[in-house]
């Protein structure tokens, strides 16, 4: 029998390696590989007001920063915090940001602070909303 630690540690992995999984493929600058951790219906909110209210929309912006200024970027995601809300939900509070060829660190510019949700859909840890804001220094 699993218990609810065993359950939520286990919960909190999976969506640790959800979000390990959206860097890698940013780092690989593959647009459709990133938003295919992303929900059909998310919402992502983004500094100077942008918002996406589907992975469609995501997934076209991504493309469009990977063939442009993000070109061979690396995302950055530490998690510092992780929620398990029940048995299908997740928050997690994390520094995000990303590097550019040649960059050995993020630079204060582009350090944020993200907020991401989580949840289930088939027995899947999918985004389902997230926001992030620069850190002011």
């Amino acid at each position: 029998m699993t218990t609810n630690t065993e359950s939520s540690t286990l919960s909190e992995n999976a969506v640790r390696d959800v979000l390990q999984s959206a860097m890698e493929a940013w780092s690989n600058n593959d647009a459709d590989a990133f938003t295919s951790f992303y929900a059909e219906d998310v919402s992502v909110v983004l500094p100077a007001g942008i918002y996406h209210k589907n992975r469609k929309e995501i997934r076209d912006y991504m493309a469009a920063g990977f063939a442009g200024p993000l070109k061979g970027s690396e995302g950055i995601d530490r998690q510092e915090s992780v929620r398990i809300l029940g048995e299908d939900a997740a928050v997690v509070v994390s520094l995000s940001g990303y590097r550019l060829p040649g960059e050995s660190e993020v630079p204060p510019g582009r350090l944020r602070r993200a907020t991401w949700v989580l949840a289930k859909e088939n027995g899947r840890w999918l985004v389902k909303a997230y926001h992030n804001c620069v850190i002011d220094n």
